[in-house]
């Protein structure tokens, strides 16, 4: 049963996403909006019922209110009563920020991860490295943008150190929005050379995830080789200790030791 409700209210949640993302579309919102609205309300009423539910089962409710999932689920939930509230035109700007908190619930999914939080720890393995990698990045478009702002200057829109170290992030990282363009044969040279450094700098980091996430897989299964750990999707969470992530075949809670499904 716990199962079909994860299954339920992971649908549940893409279709409350989706609903969010229609309202935004102007043309859409003013045709379907009543539709919108009664979605919405039933949405949050599920969401509600679950909230309450949530607090109820737990023998410790504090322990969920304050967590990760109990700060998402509540903020998954109040925007739209604080927008029934909240009626008159002079606060409609502040109703309409309020509404968008409504795009949290999309953090709910993480719930449905399982044991992928593997991924989590591959990059908080690799975080070092990759900030020293980020840092290389900086300094280099930091040189780079004040050698295309002295050979190119205002004229070509290098107006500023700034605007040109912008440039050259952009080019560096492929995406080349096309709004600044070097036009002296050595100002296009060097833009080059950037682009041709922005491929290769592109797969480093990856590389240095990737080999942290095949670490942990190996070190997960007890294995030297690279090795891919087996993903459990049990979202089940010990009504004793708030503990989640158990394996698909847990009787007992990992953490505190209890029996998971009491009668």
């Amino acid at each position: 049963m716990g199962k079909w409700f994860d299954i339920l209210l992971f649908i549940i949640i893409i279709l409350s996403i989706i609903l969010v993302m229609l309202e935004s579309i102007k043309s859409f919102d003013a045709k379907y909006h009543t539709y919108l609205l009664t979605a919405e309300w039933i949405i949050t009423i599920f969401f509600s019922i679950e909230y309450i539910a949530r607090i109820i089962s737990i023998k410790k409710p504090h322990k969920y209110i304050f967590s990760f999932y109990g700060i998402v689920d509540f903020l998954s939930t109040i925007p739209l009563y604080l927008s029934f509230f909240l009626a008159g035109s002079q606060v409609l700007l502040a109703v309409r920020a309020l509404r968008l908190l409504r795009v949290f619930r999309i953090l709910k999914l993480v719930r449905f991860m399982g044991e992928a939080s593997q991924l989590k720890e591959a990059i908080k393995s690799s975080r070092a490295k990759i900030a020293v990698f980020i840092y290389t990045v900086l300094i280099l478009s930091v040189i780079m943008g004040t050698v295309m702002y002295l050979i190119e200057g205002a004229e070509a829109g290098f107006t500023s150190i700034p605007r040109s170290i912008y440039w050259t992030i952009v080019t560096l990282t492929t995406v080349g929005y096309g709004d600044i363009a070097p036009v002296t044969d050595v100002g296009q040279i060097i833009a080059a050379i950037i682009m041709i450094l922005g491929y290769g700098i592109i797969a480093v980091p990856t590389g240095i995830v990737t080999v942290e996430f095949a670490k942990q897989g190996a070190k997960n299964t007890g294995e030297k080789t690279n090795s891919i750990q087996e993903i459990h999707t049990n979202t089940q969470v010990c009504r004793h200790c708030n503990a989640d992530r158990h394996k698909d075949d847990a009787i007992f809670c990992y953490n505190c030791g209890n029996l998971l499904n009491e009668q």
